[in-house]
């Protein structure tokens, strides 16, 4: 929690030179991941310079030239383990992988009386909480049939 805070604190001023400075009107960040939007890839890429400059000369820090993407709408943006859509999210099939690894071994751990019931319900809510915020209604599903069955149907 704390690394969030500080990075919140920290880039603060990015979030202002890019919305009040350059005048971007779709810019969203989430800790140290960020997300700009325009309908011109010129003007994203004179902007992305001009947010390397600031964020060198101003904060010290530098963009990992492999977390760097430009893509079309109708592509989708990768944000937070989500695949960002104009109209709907997706999960990202790597996080989906992951979870379901993860909640698959908990399932286990309960029928083999590692963890309570109690436990593995946490899990499968925490689980549904971060599923709620993508279209992902037939993994949800999965993971019920997972407690319910041993197996996904």
């Amino acid at each position: 929690m704390t690394s969030q805070l500080f990075a919140n604190i920290y880039l603060n001023g990015l979030d202002y030179f890019v919305k009040h400075v350059s005048k971007v009107k779709y810019y969203v960040r989430y800790t140290d991941d960020f997300i700009v939007s325009t309908n011109n890839s010129d003007e994203l890429f004179h902007l992305l310079i001009r947010i390397q400059k600031y964020l060198g000369n101003c904060l010290k820090l530098e963009i990992h030239p492999k977390k760097v993407t430009i893509r079309k709408f109708r592509q989708g943006a990768d944000f937070l383990g989500y695949i960002v859509f104009p109209n709907y999210r997706l999960l990202r099939t790597k996080t989906r992988k992951r979870i379901f690894k993860k909640f698959e071994k908990k399932v286990n751990n309960f029928k083999s009386g590692l963890i309570s019931e109690n436990n593995l319900s946490q899990s499968l809510n925490s689980y549904l909480g971060v599923l709620s915020h993508a279209d992902s209604y037939k993994f949800q599903k999965k993971l019920k049939n997972l407690v319910r069955f041993g197996k996904t149907v």
